[in-house]
């Protein structure tokens, strides 16, 4: 499976986003990476270039919510990404505030997986009960 990740915004965490794609390479995925500073319509580009299958945000600054209020405008913008998985990682906000009232807000953004202050490998253990629970179905 392809997928596309990066570091959304104005957020140079570069060591965070190359431990991300090495997880996800070892665990056999073919991972395109668009490093830090990453403006939302390039991940949405990217995955259509690739034809991606997963596209994988994260933030560790916080900023991330301002910039995924955006997801749902520009999926419907992107016909073709009807059928990727949006999935979301890192430190969703500025300050503090609890996952349950974060992950439903990003939710609604348009996002599939949230993942808020959760460790890296039980991300992508989820991401991978989800695809096979999808693919099932």
């Amino acid at each position: 499976m392809k997928v596309v990740t990066g570091v959304v915004g104005n957020d140079i965490h570069v060591v965070a986003n190359r431990l991300i794609e090495l997880s996800l390479d070892a665990r056999g995925f073919e991972v395109f990476n668009l490093g830090v500073n990453t403006y939302l319509e390039e991940f949405f580009d990217a995955a259509v270039e690739t034809q991606a299958d997963i596209l994988l945000i994260s933030s560790l600054n916080g900023e991330a919510e301002g910039w995924a209020r955006e997801v749902k405008f520009l999926k419907s913008k992107y016909k073709s990404l009807d059928n990727i998985v949006m999935m979301i990682g890192g430190n969703l906000v500025v300050g503090t505030a609890a996952a349950e009232d974060i992950v439903p807000r990003y939710q609604n953004y348009g996002f599939d997986l949230v993942f808020h202050q959760v460790d890296l490998n039980t991300g992508l253990d989820t991401l991978e009960k989800y695809l096979q629970e999808r693919d099932a179905s």
